[in-house]
C-alpha cells in the first residue's frame, strides 16, 4: 500500500533529558559544585550517583506521561492526514469511521457500568442518563483510538521517544549471542530463583528470534537471605566458566534447580565433562566471592531489588515478564538504531 507522507513522514521526537547513572565523572569536568563541606565540593554528579534508582523511577513516571501524550498526538496527526486525503474534516472522518460504529448503551449495560463504579450513595434511576452518556463517551473514545491506530499502516510513523536508560556494565566473558549485536540485555539473576528459571526460557527464545541483533549478558544477584544455595551456585557457574562452559552450566542449573548443593554442582560439572578436580578446587577456594559481591552491589546501585532484573540497552525491566514486553523494548531499540544509521 502506498504510504502518505506528512512533511515526508510523520516523525515525532520528544527528547527526554537523561543523566548518566554510571560511575561519577571526574570532578574536574563536573561543572560548578552544588555544595561544599569543609571546603570539599559536592557536585551534581555525586547527587545523581546517590539518587540513581530513585531518580530513574521519577524519570520512568515522566516517560509514561510523555509516552501517553505522544500516542495521542500521533493519533491526531494520523486522523488529520487521512481526512486531508479524503477532502473532509477530521471530525467528519471520525464520525464516519468510528462514531457510527458505537451504539447507544442499553439500560442493562448502563446499570452494570453504574454498579461497577461503587456509587453506593446514588440511586440508579436518578443518574442513569448521566451514566449512559459517560459510558458512550468512553466507547467513542476507544473506537476513535482504535481507528486512528489502524491508520499506522498507511503512514510511516517513527517513534523516537526512549524510556529513561542507565549505563550498566557487563562481563564480556559471560555474553551469549553476537558480541556486535546492537541490543544488549544485561540480566541480574539468581540460580535458585524460580522466576529466573522461567526468564531463562524467555531469553533463549529472544536470542533465537533476534539472532544476530540481540545479545545476553549475565550478572549475579544471589538472594542469599531467601535462597541458601544461590551463592554457591553462582560461584560454581563461574568455576565452570573458567573451563569455557559457563552457559552450559547455566542451562543445566536452571534445568534442575533441585541439585544446587555442592554434591549436585560437582555432579553437573562431571556430566558436562569438566575437569572435576579443578572445578572442586575452584569451588572450595571461594575465589569468585568478591566478583559476585561486586555484581550484587552494582545491581543494587542501578535499582535491582529482586530477581530477575533486566536492562535492555539500559532500559530497565523488572521480573519474569511476558516475552512481548521484552519485544516492545527490543523493537523500539532496533528502530532507533536503524534511524540513527539512516540519518548518517
Amino acid at each position: 500500500m502506498k504510504r502518505i507522507h506528512i512533511l515526508s513522514q510523520v516523525v515525532l521526537c520528544l527528547a527526554l533529558p537523561l543523566g548518566s547513572f554510571g560511575q561519577a565523572a571526574p570532578h574536574t569536568s563536573s561543572g560548578n559544585p552544588i555544595a561544599t563541606v569543609g571546603g570539599q565540593p559536592i557536585y551534581e554528579q555525586d547527587l545523581i550517583q546517590s539518587l540513581g534508582p530513585q531518580l530513574l523511577q521519577l524519570r520512568n513516571q515522566e516517560y509514561q506521561l510523555k509516552s501517553k501524550a505522544l500516542d495521542d498526538l500521533i493519533r491526531q496527526k494520523l486522523i488529520e492526514a487521512e481526512a486531508n486525503k479524503r477532502g473532509i474534516s477530521a471530525q467528519e472522518l471520525l464520525e464516519q469511521e468510528a462514531d457510527s460504529k458505537v451504539a447507544e448503551p442499553t439500560d442493562g449495560e448502563v446499570e452494570a457500568y453504574f454498579l461497577g463504579q461503587n456509587r453506593v450513595n446514588a440511586r440508579f434511576d436518578e443518574v442513569k442518563e448521566q451514566f449512559r452518556a459517560t459510558l458512550k463517551r468512553a466507547r467513542l473514545q476507544k473506537e476513535r483510538q482504535a481507528y486512528a491506530d489502524s491508520l499506522r499502516g498507511k503512514i510511516e510513523v517513527a517513534v523516537l521517544l526512549r524510556p529513561p536508560s542507565i549505563d550498566v556494565a557487563y562481563d564480556p566473558g559471560r555474553v551469549k549471542g553476537d558480541p556486535k549485536a546492537p541490543v544488549t540485555i544485561v540480566e541480574f539473576s539468581d540460580f535458585q530463583c524460580p522466576y529466573c528459571k522461567k526468564a531463562a526460557t524467555t531469553m533463549k527464545d529472544l536470542l533465537s528470534k533476534y539472532n544476530g541483533r540481540v545479545k545476553l549478558a549475565f550478572r549475579d544477584f544471589p538472594l542469599r537471605e531467601s535462597h541458601s544455595q544461590a551463592q554457591i551456585a553462582a560461584e560454581a557457574a563461574r568455576c565452570a566458566g573458567e573451563q569455557g562452559k559457563f552457559w552450559e552450566f547455566h542451562d543445566a542449573l536452571f534445568a534442575d534447580q533441585s541439585k544446587l548443593d555442592e554434591t549436585g554442582l560437582v555432579a553437573q560439572a562431571r556430566a558436562l565433562g569438566l575437569n572435576e578436580k579443578s572445578f572442586q578446587s575452584c569451588l572450595v577456594s571461594g575465589k569468585f566471592k568478591a566478583k559476585i559481591e561486586a555484581d550484587l552491589q552494582e545491581g543494587s546501585r542501578v535499582g535491582v531489588a529482586g530477581t530477575p532484573g533486566f536492562f535492555i540497552n539500559g532500559v530497565f525491566l523488572s521480573g519474569a515478564q511476558p516475552q512481548a514486553e521484552f519485544e516492545k523494548i527490543i523493537d523500539n531499540e532496533l528502530t532507533i538504531v536503524r534511524n540513527r544509521y539512516s540519518s548518517r
